[in-house]
């Protein structure tokens, strides 16, 4: 349908057109059909247009109920022709009565115009089920078998499941309680374990060390570093002192304050003297002062144990004598 603004509206008058349309003309009681309403509008020399789009309740008439309508959208059908627009609406409509059914025009105002643009007319054929009287009468669809099972019935009856839960948690909390105030707790038994004393461990180490012949297969650097390390650790468990990771020097400088006898000291720094030059220096000492070096970390320790530590019965090797 064409409808033409008075000329009231536009010297120029602009052409408008309203269109109303169903995507199905007929239907069964409650079924849907879309309506779709849109107006055709043309804007030339930049003038405004006011489209003012009809007030649409809950029912077109009595008959026909309105389920839900879209919002109002607005496009240019056309790309080569942009002045030309397009506003439309989609309406989802359904009727609960038989018979046929006019959907009357809808009024689009435009701008202050009263007038106004129409659609056209629109019939719309509602049909009732046909229902066959030689059959018997049963449901449309069985009933619907719901499956119920024992997880669906603990969400229903979720609190008498937490009151039993904390109920039985009680009762055991309260046996618990009883029980444990009631047992007689046994006398604690504590064990001592007797600890080694340092110089054993370092006498044990040393005689291993000499039964292993190491400096006398040529392996000088080993037998230095395994000769030191037995020496560094005694001095951590007796001393106190974390020679293990300390240097030459430092071990030495850390017993400035230690009271022991100065034949010690000067056995401990030939020790670990000659083993740096070994390890650093490439050094070859001569057997001899590879037994030294043996004999003197058996000395170093006999004159250093602690006095209330009872003497071992390892004892260094005779000095200068044997193959050590």
């Amino acid at each position: 349908m064409i409808a033409l603004l008075p000329s009231s509206f536009s010297a120029s008058a602009q052409e408008i057109k309203a269109t109303a349309k169903l995507d199905s003309n007929s239907i069964r009681i409650g079924q849907q059909v879309k309506l779709i309403l849109s107006i055709q509008y043309k804007v030339d020399n930049g003038k405004q247009i006011k489209i003012n789009w009809p007030e649409i309740a809950d029912t077109i008439r009595k008959e026909i109920e309105i389920v839900s309508q879209s919002k109002i959208d607005t496009l240019i059908p056309d790309k080569n022709n942009p002045y030309v627009f397009v506003q439309s609406k989609t309406l989802n409509i359904t009727s609960f009565d038989s018979g046929y059914w006019t959907i009357p025009p809808f009024k689009f105002k435009i701008n202050d115009d009263t007038a106004g643009v129409f659609t056209d007319p629109l019939l719309l054929a509602v049909s009732s089920f046909v229902v066959d009287t030689t059959l018997a009468i049963k449901d449309i669809k069985p009933p619907y078998d719901e499956k119920y099972s024992w997880l669906d019935w603990l969400k229903d009856n979720m609190y008498v499941v937490y009151g039993t839960l904390v109920a039985i948690l009680v009762v055991l909390i309260i046996i618990y309680l009883v029980r444990y105030f009631r047992k007689v707790k046994p006398p604690m038994v504590v064990v001592e374990v007797k600890k080694i004393p340092a110089h054993i461990i370092a006498f044990e180490k040393l005689d291993k060390l000499k039964n292993e012949k190491l400096w006398q297969e040529g392996k000088l650097k080993i037998y230095h570093i395994m000769l030191t390390e037995i020496i560094r650790e005694y001095i951590e468990n007796r001393f106190k002192i974390q020679a293990l990771e300390q240097t030459t020097d430092e071990i030495l400088y850390g017993f400035r304050n230690v009271a022991i006898d100065e034949e010690s000291r000067k056995k401990l720094k030939q020790i670990l003297i000659l083993a740096d030059l070994v390890k650093f220096a490439k050094e070859q000492p001569l057997p001899n002062e590879n037994e030294m070096s043996l004999n003197s970390a058996y000395d170093f320790i006999n004159g250093t144990k602690k006095d209330d530590e009872s003497p071992t019965s390892s004892s260094p090797p005779q000095k200068g004598g044997g193959n050590g």
